[in-house]
């Protein structure tokens, strides 16, 4: 039987689909143990989007919470073995936790943009007018993702590409402005997660004081670029057991943009997982800092089917795939997933996911310790109650 394809993207996260529980109460508990999973998640992909020598050298960024939204919208309408996977991969105990489960735990965190004007996340599904999915998946994704549902004539791939690309656009204010490059016409349904963050700093940074500097890219290259510079006082913590320096940079939100400035960066991307996080968060302590943070402006592109494939996630990409609580077709299959991400940074906050810049202010009378970030280090945007983990990456370069 021929399987046409079910493509998956992640803008941050769109699943393209394409011919080719047991029930418990929702409760605190599953929330603890989706947001676990949900960390674990993210660093895991990280280090597979490190490790691939496709991204050797280069800047890394990515949403895992848009990432982890998609999948977990897909689950919805996996079965069986496949499913399995799915919850194994994206870090759910399956035996503990139930479908219905994380479709309330990721409800409660889709609404969380209600009470924030700095986040918008979501989801969409756009679907070929032959194709009539079962309304109990159509209810769950409508109920528990809100997702917006459209209907296209996938044989028109232009003008289908073209609408999928302006409403990705229009949700991430243009960030993201053409997610499906090519549309195949067995396509039967896209599946899109989308998250957009614009953040003012609690403290901004003054432009004014923002001077060309030098950035260590590694030993032999050396880049110029914009350094922010400002001196106050910032919540730090440095880690000996990884030798890492942790700085925290706070929005006028509930949100905020940690800093993590190793002495070896492959020790500390070896090293680092969910439990750092809730470390130093209980840790940092507040003190005088002149700090220096380089302006920062990327975009960054990833397939992820090889990755996911890698994670465990195999059998929705081939012939054993069982999406039936999609259709009751049994020729569904992901084809690919991609993931698009966009980051900037600058005096006055974040926007989409991190982007840095330093400058220099007047030397000061009294002695006060300099923190640089003048060579590669990590970032995270995280939620400050929860540390959910919206953006992370690895800036290299931030010229590039």
């Amino acid at each position: 039987m021929m399987h046409a394809a079910l493509g998956v993207w992640i803008l941050s996260a769109v699943i393209c689909v394409g011919r080719g529980h047991h029930e418990a109460d929702h409760s605190d508990d599953s929330l603890s143990q989706v947001n676990s999973g949900n960390k674990e998640f993210a660093f895991q992909l990280y280090r597979k989007l490190a490790s691939h020598a496709a991204n050797q050298g280069k800047n890394i960024f990515f949403s895992p919470s848009s990432v982890s939204v998609a999948l977990a919208a897909l689950s919805v309408g996996a079965q069986g073995e496949t499913h399995q996977q799915l919850f194994s991969g994206l870090g759910y105990n399956s035996s503990q936790i139930t479908q219905k489960n994380v479709n309330e735990v990721f409800s409660t965190l889709l609404k969380r943009q209600d009470n924030s004007s700095d986040i918008n996340e979501g989801t969409a599904l756009f679907l070929d007018n032959k194709f009539e999915p079962k309304p109990e998946f159509l209810k769950n994704l409508k109920e528990f993702y809100y997702t917006d549902v459209s209907n296209l004539d996938f044989l028109q791939t232009k003008e289908s590409a073209d609408t999928i690309n302006k409403y990705v656009s229009d949700k991430t204010h243009g960030k993201i402005d053409k997610l499906v490059e090519e549309l195949n016409p067995t396509t039967i349904m896209y599946l899109i997660s989308h998250i957009y963050f614009k953040g003012m700093w609690d403290s901004p940074f003054k432009p004014q004081l923002t001077q060309e500097d030098i950035f260590n890219v590694d030993e032999k290259t050396k880049v110029s670029v914009q350094m922010m510079n400002k001196e106050d006082d910032f919540d730090v913590y440095h880690d000996l057991a990884i030798n890492t320096t942790i700085l925290r940079l706070p929005f006028k939100s509930s949100y905020s943009m940690l800093l993590l400035l190793p002495e070896n960066m492959a020790e500390l991307e070896k090293e680092i997982c969910p439990q750092h996080i809730t470390k130093w968060s209980k840790w940092m302590k507040s003190r005088e800092y002149d700090l220096f943070l380089p302006k920062i402006s990327i975009k960054t592109t990833y397939s992820l089917k090889e990755v996911l494939i890698e994670m465990g996630m195999t059998d929705m990409f081939d012939a054993q795939a069982d999406l039936t609580g999609i259709s009751e077709a049994k020729n569904l299959l992901v084809s690919s997933v991609e993931h698009q991400a966009a980051l900037d940074v600058d005096e006055s906050g974040a926007t989409a996911a991190g982007a840095t810049s330093i400058g220099i202010i007047p030397m000061s009378f009294k002695q006060i310790p300099v923190l640089k970030f003048n060579r590669p280090f990590m970032l995270l945007l995280t939620e400050n109650t929860t540390d959910d983990i919206l953006f992370l990456g690895k800036i290299i370069n931030p010229n590039k």
